[in-house]
């Protein structure tokens, strides 16, 4: 599901980075939902070729992907013609988190590596070719030793999963019922509801099997061959890949070599891993962290996915090899860090003869959620609603109001007034954080109310209202700088008197800002694939 605020901090984003007609092509997919060249040129009323370059951008930078519908033979008649583009919706909130994904690969490989990454991160997509001749172009240096450096740098970032192949640039997805329009309106205009979720399918049959293949082709002098093939010879070092064909008919880009991008799931594994080890520690302690930090550190190897609810079963010998390798953890024992598995809840399993341990991933990022939920309401509604909350998140089934009521004492000696319970539940209620029936008795005159935390609407309310409030931070601190641009704008020697107090009053505004959009966003991705 993306809401309207999603849809509109996806929309903000696009805009400050490619502008407003990019932006209106943007709109109209994550709005419509997938649609054809001649379409899109007809909802948003721009010229065919703005319409072609607006998804040419937007297909650079990995936030559209182009698709055509395939059916069974004998529904061939169904099936919709011509290439159709889909937004990518979470990729578009990834340009976000573009400084933490460079720091991942600073802190796991090099500087160089993260230079390199940084190539991918501003253009979208390159080849080989172009990598190297955008990292020779900031050294003043080509021989073939440091071009033989550089592929190495590349090949260790496409085995550690941060770079990739780009998927092939029309795959076929199977028609489906209610696959032609992605979302459609709820009962509530503020609100879009999934049908299907073809972007999954498009992201899906996009994958390649060769998505982390690379040769490195050592010895090869990469100016020379620009020199010597095709047109690269006057093709300025990190200019965006030109795409010649985009056909009105059907879509087709002409690629002729292999594409790389950044690969954003392994930077969210990354980043997710990090949340759930700093949620453990908050809520237990810093030795539970280092032990789900070696558990989740072991298990990388073979698993490589995103998305895992159990991490891959680990004897405790192998866990304490791995927890001794940093620095916190060789002052652990083998018995405390059996200690910290069952501190989070994991118990031995046996397999042959031997006993193993496996982490609920999926159950501590529900935590972690939970837990961003709790503060929210606390500071919003008060501390009796939130101690509501969590009673009805605790027992999963609808309540009576006055059983609700029962178990929430104000104090020692006093309960929760009824009256003001009901307000604070209605609230909750009303603003989306409660599922609210009002079953009718049996006498048919009598109605009482029960209550429930409908777990997966709350994520979908939660997001869209963390989204909401990132555009507002985003909007705020582009007004900001927008007000004092001037004063930005002068020489340090200047930034005295009043002007001094300008310029430090909004370096204060901006670094602000930007830390609670940084934060905000770190929420924002634990609720990203609710």
């Amino acid at each position: 599901m993306v809401g309207q605020n999603g849809i509109m901090l996806a929309v903000n984003i696009i805009s400050s980075h490619f502008g407003i007609l990019v932006s209106k092509v943007c709109e109209c997919l994550l709005r419509k939902g997938s649609l054809t060249i001649q379409n899109i040129v007809r909802f948003t009323e721009l010229t065919p070729q703005q319409v072609k370059h607006s998804v040419l951008v937007l297909i650079q930078h990995n936030c559209v992907q182009a698709f055509s519908f395939r059916s069974d033979e004998d529904d061939q008649g169904g099936v919709p013609k011509g290439t159709h583009y889909v937004v990518i919706f979470e990729n578009i909130l990834h340009r976000l988190r573009f400084a933490k994904f460079s720091s991942i690969v600073s802190e796991q490989l090099d500087k160089e590596s993260e230079e390199l990454l940084e190539g991918l991160l501003q253009h979208g997509r390159l080849t080989l070719e172009q990598i190297i001749l955008r990292a020779l172009s900031k050294r003043n240096e080509g021989d073939c030793a440091i071009q033989d450096v550089l592929r190495e740098k590349i090949s260790k970032l496409v085995s550690e999963h941060f770079v990739e192949r780009c998927p092939p640039s029309e795959p076929s997805v199977r028609l489906q019922d209610g696959d032609n329009s992605t979302r459609k309106r709820g009962t509530k205009s503020a609100s879009f509801v999934r049908t299907k979720t073809l972007e999954q399918k498009v992201i899906t049959a996009a994958v390649s099997l060769k998505r982390f293949d690379f040769t490195m082709n050592t010895g090869a002098d990469v100016i020379s061959e620009a020199n010597a093939l095709r047109k690269p010879a006057n093709v300025t070092v990190g200019e965006k890949r030109k795409v010649e064909a985009l056909e009105m008919d059907d879509g087709t880009i002409d690629e002729k070599d292999i594409l790389w991008r950044a690969n954003f799931e392994e930077f969210i594994c990354h980043l997710k891993q990090k949340a759930c080890i700093a949620s453990v520690r908050s809520r237990l302690d810093d030795e539970v962290g280092v032990t789900l930090n070696a558990v989740l550190d072991a298990t990388r190897g073979p698993e490589k996915k995103v998305k895992v609810e159990n991490s891959v079963p680990l004897s405790l010998d192998a866990i304490f090899e791995e927890v001794i390798k940093s620095e916190e953890g060789r002052c652990m024992t083998k018995e405390r860090v059996d200690l910290a598995l069952s501190q989070m809840g994991c118990h031995p399993t046996t397999i042959g003869t031997k006993a193993s341990y496996s982490v609920d991933v999926k159950n501590i990022i529900e935590i972690a959620r939970k837990e961003e939920v709790e503060s929210l309401i606390s500071k919003r509604y008060g501390k009796d609603a939130c101690r509501m909350f969590k009673l009805l998140w605790k027992n999963g089934e609808l309540m009576e109001t006055d059983k609700a009521l029962y178990f929430f004492p104000i104090s020692d000696t006093a309960f929760v007034n009824k009256n003001e319970a009901l307000k604070s539940l209605s609230n909750l209620g009303n603003d989306g954080y409660l599922q609210m029936e009002k079953p009718v008795s049996q006498g048919a005159q009598s109605q009482f109310l029960l209550w429930k935390v409908n777990k997966s609407s709350l994520g979908e309310h939660v997001f869209d209202e963390m989204c909401h409030a990132a555009l507002n931070l985003r909007l705020r601190l582009a007004y900001e700088l927008e007000q004092e641009h001037e004063i930005l704008q002068l020489p340090k020697h200047k930034r005295i008197g009043a002007e001094g107090k300008r310029y430090e009053r909004i370096r204060d505004v901006n670094i602000l800002l930007e830390s609670s959009l940084m934060k905000l966003d770190e929420a924002l991705m634990l609720f990203h694939d609710y």
